[in-house]
């Protein structure tokens, strides 16, 4: 079993017990989890722990992926019970992803001007959205606004195609869920979008260059 194999045997259970830790955490905003909620949670992030243990190994960014695994479950399963991004866990996101970041610099290839990207990233993602915030507040909300930095830092790490991916992503995924909706259930109420940026750079991550 290669050194990847390895990374995900361990991150995939940490990934499962940290779930269940962290469902309570969405009482305040979501109500009491109810159990279905608190598994559900647990299988996600397990998943994406998994995944990202696998694709990266024992790489040194690899904790600064998991926190993001972590702390979008969180806000992905807030976003879609009450449509809503809490200051709480994205805020203080810049700083700890940055900093789990700035610890993986000295340990891989190319980090300073990597890191470099990342802050390149963050500022332009997270101009974009706001500019879409002005110009349709009600299709944008500011929670999103602030989630883009987050995942700009993230995927400006990776790489330009790396970051215009995981942009490009988020959108298209948003785009084919609230069709279905509008499809589905013939109405035009906004949905939760924070899940699909979370999912959409998920994916480009996946496919990024270590």
């Amino acid at each position: 079993m290669n050194a990847h194999l390895w990374t995900a045997v361990v991150t995939l259970p940490a990934g499962l017990l940290l779930g269940l830790r962290l469902a309570p955490m969405t009482a305040p905003y979501a109500g009491e989890p109810s159990r279905r909620r608190g598994f559900a949670m647990a299988a996600v992030l397990a998943a994406a722990c998994g995944v990202l243990g696998w694709r990266f190994g024992p790489a040194p960014v690899l904790v600064a992926l998991l926190y993001l695994a972590a702390v979008g479950t969180l806000l992905a399963f807030v976003d879609a019970a009450v449509k809503r991004l809490p200051d709480r866990f994205t805020l203080p996101s810049y700083g700890i992803g940055a900093a789990l970041l700035a610890l993986a610099v000295p340990f891989t290839d190319d980090g300073l001007r990597r890191f470099g990207y990342a802050l390149a990233g963050m500022a332009a993602l997270w101009l974009i959205y706001l500019v879409q915030h002005w110009l349709v507040p009600r299709g944008m909300g500011a929670g999103d606004v602030k989630l883009s930095g987050v995942l700009g830092l993230y995927l400006g790490w990776f790489g330009s195609s790396t970051w215009v991916a995981g942009m490009l992503l988020g959108f298209v995924l948003g785009g084919v869920a609230g069709t279905a909706r509008l499809i589905v259930r013939r109405e035009r109420s906004t949905i939760p979008f924070g899940p699909y940026m979370l999912a959409g750079a998920l994916l480009a991550l996946l496919f990024a260059t270590p």
